[in-house]
């Protein structure tokens, strides 16, 4: 009797568990999702675009994919294929371009949202914003200087498929978050009940046996495992939500906690993403494997820097340890 009582509690608790991790990312978006909602109605986008022209220089791109990149640091990749798609009609760019473009949006887009949910795991935010935008044009100007001297994927970029503007007044937007909302409420609760089924079976266990060697490498535990899993398959929304989570409760320790989510910054949702940007006639060479290898090239060097391993540096530049007051995170 006592077994089925516990059995039908499951659902509740999980039910219990899915509201407390959505409404920790709730309350970090719905500021930011209005704040910069109300950058755009005011018409700041061109303006913030005009710190980002310079760069495109650096990386091989026209002056105009400024103002696609800076899109996407605002908003996310959808925001910022909008732009795109408009702007490339008028420009010609070959394939190269178009990766090396790609690549600049895969790595850093949605910051408001993303970087907060970072913060809120312990990551302090110039740390956070640093890594994300820094990493992005160095790998972005990596790519450019191979694609420019082989000679390779210089022909002319071909769109494969073009977003309709979608025309609305701010209820329709307002409308369209609620739904977005709703959806990452039930994509937790499948990736939670999926956890728990992951942990009864004895799967967790396994995966993390066989990751071993390559989580060894990067410096990350075995707690923020699966964690960083999710991150990278789904969304850092959905990786970091979970980790502020466990890393409140003290089960993730302070080094991995920025281990995995300076990773999870650098690549996630490589699926969903990726096929957006082949979409873009981004080329696959650029947008999955460099961006991969560089990912986890850049995680291997940090882990390996003396002063990550010591407690008071990261404790003062990396770490903010009011993040961790729920939960007495180990070192």
């Amino acid at each position: 009797m006592a077994s089925f009582k516990q059995l039908a509690r499951v659902p509740l608790e999980l039910l219990e568990e899915t509201w407390r991790v959505s409404f920790t990312l709730f309350k970090l978006m719905i500021p930011i999702l209005i704040a910069v909602k109300a950058l755009e109605e005011m018409g700041a986008f061109p303006y913030i675009d005009l710190l980002f022209q310079p760069l495109m220089a650096l990386v091989g791109l026209p002056d105009t994919m400024g103002l696609v990149w800076t899109t996407t640091m605002l908003t996310n990749m959808y925001g910022g294929m909008i732009v795109f798609f408009q702007l490339a009609a008028h420009e010609s760019m070959s394939i190269a371009q178009v990766t090396v473009l790609s690549t600049l949006m895969l790595m850093a887009h949605s910051l408001p949202v993303e970087v907060r949910i970072v913060q809120m795991a312990g990551v302090r935010l110039p740390v956070a914003l640093f890594t994300r935008i820094g990493s992005a044009l160095v790998l972005a100007a990596i790519m450019n200087g191979i694609y420019t001297a082989g000679d390779f994927l210089q022909e002319p970029a071909v769109l494969v498929w073009s977003p309709e503007p979608v025309e609305g007044g701010l209820g329709l937007w307002a409308w369209e978050q609620v739904q977005s909302m709703g959806m990452i409420f039930v994509i937790i609760g499948a990736l939670l009940g999926f956890l728990r089924f992951l942990r009864a079976v004895g799967i967790e266990r396994l995966m993390i046996r066989l990751l071993q060697p390559l989580l060894r490498m990067l410096g990350i535990g075995p707690e923020a495992t699966s964690l960083t899993i999710i991150g990278v398959t789904l969304g850092l929304s959905f990786g970091g939500a979970l980790l502020i989570q466990e890393s409140r409760a003290g089960h993730v320790s302070e080094k991995d906690v920025f281990t995995s989510l300076t990773l999870l910054g650098l690549c996630h949702s490589v699926i969903e993403d990726t096929l957006l940007a082949l979409m873009m006639s981004a080329d696959i060479s650029g947008v999955l494997w460099m961006r991969v290898v560089f990912s986890l090239l850049v995680i291997a060097l940090l882990t390996r820097l003396p002063h990550l391993n010591r407690p008071d540096f990261r404790a003062r530049y990396l770490i903010s340890r009011r993040r961790f007051s729920q939960g007495s995170a180990k070192d």
